[in-house]
């Protein structure tokens, strides 16, 4: 499948498959706004915080990380644009398109209570590895890693006895997680996530890799752009990283895709367990805010 075919995929599951009724809320225009900034090359941080200050929620969100103990500045931050001079316009952008995110799809269920601190946790560790690499754009990585599982709650909002469906992904281990979605559902989180961040104009290679983020067959496809294909790989180590925080016994996919996705990288076993404790700061500062 190369990207020309996931895009036509995408269109007839919008308007004529399985996922042709499900809502899929507009992109925040705050977000639409901080996207076009990053998309100049070189974000302006006093652009940035005039859109961080135009709401009052996300701006005292963005205060309240800033003067986080995960940074321990000796002096506090007192006005959005000093949080934004002190996070730097990267960790900012993160920040808020993960506030933008998380108001723009509500969802209540018990199955998810800690979908977004989770998720905002996979986008921190996709940056993080994005930095660890060569050649890996750590925004792009960082709005991958929020938007891998975003087709959930999605779907729990749209899709008629997910709820279901989604424990019993949860529980299974003879088949994967989206092969039971499929087998309920004749879709799956990927396909959903997937079409969230087209239908948001997210980046093509955050819309690639959302879709392919279960398939490491495409590891070594070379249909697929090197960067969607890194993208996949980065997004189980950085689930693995999570899981370690999060007290995951066991990882099913790291147990079976863990190694080829660090050859993949080209990254030792050794030096992602660095990474768990090189994260750990940011890892806990995510409950903090």
């Amino acid at each position: 499948m190369s990207i020309a075919a996931i895009d036509r995929e995408l269109d007839l599951a919008r308007n004529e498959g399985p996922v042709r009724d499900i809502v899929i809320p507009p992109c925040p225009e705050l977000l639409t706004a901080l996207r076009h900034e990053v998309s100049q090359g070189d974000p302006d941080p006093q652009k940035i915080a005039r859109i961080a200050a135009s709401d009052v929620a996300m701006a005292a969100s963005l205060l309240r990380i800033a003067n986080s103990p995960l940074y321990a500045r000796s002096r506090p931050a007192d006005t959005v644009a000093q949080a934004v001079a002190m996070l730097g316009a990267g960790p900012t952008i993160g920040i808020l398109t993960c506030f933008l995110t998380r108001n723009a799809i509500r969802i209540q269920s018990p199955l998810i209570e800690h979908f977004w601190e989770t998720s905002t946790r996979r986008a921190l560790a996709m940056g993080f590895i994005a930095r660890q690499l060569y050649g890996v754009d750590a925004d792009v990585a960082h709005t991958c890693g929020l938007f891998c599982h975003v087709g959930i709650p999605i779907m729990l909002l749209g899709v008629k006895g997910y709820s279901g469906t989604l424990a019993e992904a949860l529980a299974r281990q003879d088949r994967s997680f989206t092969q039971t979605e499929n087998a309920a559902h004749k879709t799956d989180h990927a396909v959903v996530g997937a079409l969230v961040a087209k239908t948001w104009r997210l980046p093509a290679m955050t819309v690639v890799a959302v879709r392919l983020h279960h398939d490491f067959t495409v590891l070594g496809d070379t249909r697929f752009p090197a960067q969607a294909r890194t993208l996949v790989a980065m997004d189980l180590v950085a689930e693995y990283l999570v899981a370690r925080h999060e007290g995951v016994l066991r990882h099913r996919e790291w147990e079976q895709h863990g190694s080829a996705c660090l050859a993949h990288l080209n990254v030792a076993a050794e030096e992602v367990e660095s990474w768990v404790d090189a994260l750990y700061p940011q890892f806990e500062s995510v409950a903090l805010a």
